[in-house]
């Protein structure tokens, strides 16, 4: 096994840090011990830092009050990017007027909707022509939140009489559920769909790049920190730290999460995906 790597003391070579948010901060067993606490010693120290997730779900004031609920005292809604937020600036971009088919829960179609554009979950489309006009794009935001069989046989039914853009806002393919067992998430079932339908779908969040450069904007519109000040941090490798590498930006994998760490350096060896650090937690 490579050197376990300490991340407060790596954390002090950075300007800026952005971290992952599940398996880094929390897992399915609950807030990751010690995490608040490198929080404050990252402010203390004047290091910066961004939130960056692939959840789909929640708006970042969502994300900020689940946060808090947590024991997370001071981190606000600024502090998170989401791949929504990529989700929601392209529909703000791109689309004008109509509706936009989703899957996921009535809280996370928040990413979708404004004054332009309402939204219509995938399983309530009436397949008539009027109807099916008025659909301007589909976009995957959760895996919940819908009957799977109706919902996925209405997507593929729609993607193959309508040529729309079709965007995934969560790219992960699986979460855990607890220390055994994992879920299929949202971007697992876009890619089945990608497949059946043989379109290409847009995708927003990790490992993709867009989502690094939009919170390296975020988090640096004054250009205050070069690439080489800011370091990763996340819990999977095919995810946060290839996303990362491709980005250009030093990383460090966490083992609190979707890395087994017994099954770390065989993970890092068959993918070939190399973090720059390996850190037992953010905590130590």
């Amino acid at each position: 096994m490579r050197q376990i790597d300490s991340f407060i003391e790596i954390a002090k070579n950075y300007k800026a840090i952005f971290f992952d948010s599940f398996g880094v901060f929390k897992n399915y067993d609950g807030v990751i011990p010690g995490a608040e606490k490198t929080l404050n010693k990252l402010r203390n120290e004047g290091i910066d830092y961004i939130i960056l997730t692939n959840d789909a779900s929640k708006s970042p004031e969502m994300l900020a009050k689940d946060y808090l609920k947590l024991g997370y005292t001071n981190v606000p809604a600024d502090k998170f990017v989401s791949s929504g937020m990529l989700a929601k600036d392209f529909i703000k971009n791109k689309l004008t007027s109509g509706k936009i088919a989703y899957l996921g829960t009535e809280q996370s179609a928040s990413y979708i909707t404004n004054h332009k554009m309402s939204a219509i979950p995938v399983e309530e489309l009436n397949f008539n022509n009027e109807a099916l006009n008025s659909i301007k794009a589909l976009v995957f935001l959760d895996d919940e939140g819908f009957h799977w069989k109706r919902s996925i046989n209405n997507t593929v039914n729609l993607l193959r009489v309508r040529n729309i853009p079709v965007i995934v806002a969560n790219t992960d393919l699986i979460y855990p559920v607890n220390e055994n067992d994992i879920a299929v998430a949202s971007g697992a079932i876009a890619d089945l769909v990608e497949k059946i339908v043989g379109k290409h779908f847009i995708h927003f969040g990790k490992p993709d790049v867009q989502i690094f450069n939009y919170a390296y904007e975020h988090i640096n519109p004054n250009r205050l920190y070069d690439k080489k000040d800011i370091l990763m941090v996340g819990d999977t490798l095919t995810t946060d730290i290839i996303g990362a590498n491709k980005f250009g930006i030093d990383t460090a994998l966490v083992l609190t999460g979707n890395t087994i760490p017994d099954q770390a350096e065989f993970m890092i060896k068959t993918l070939g995906i190399i973090p720059d650090y390996i850190c037992e937690s953010i905590s130590s």
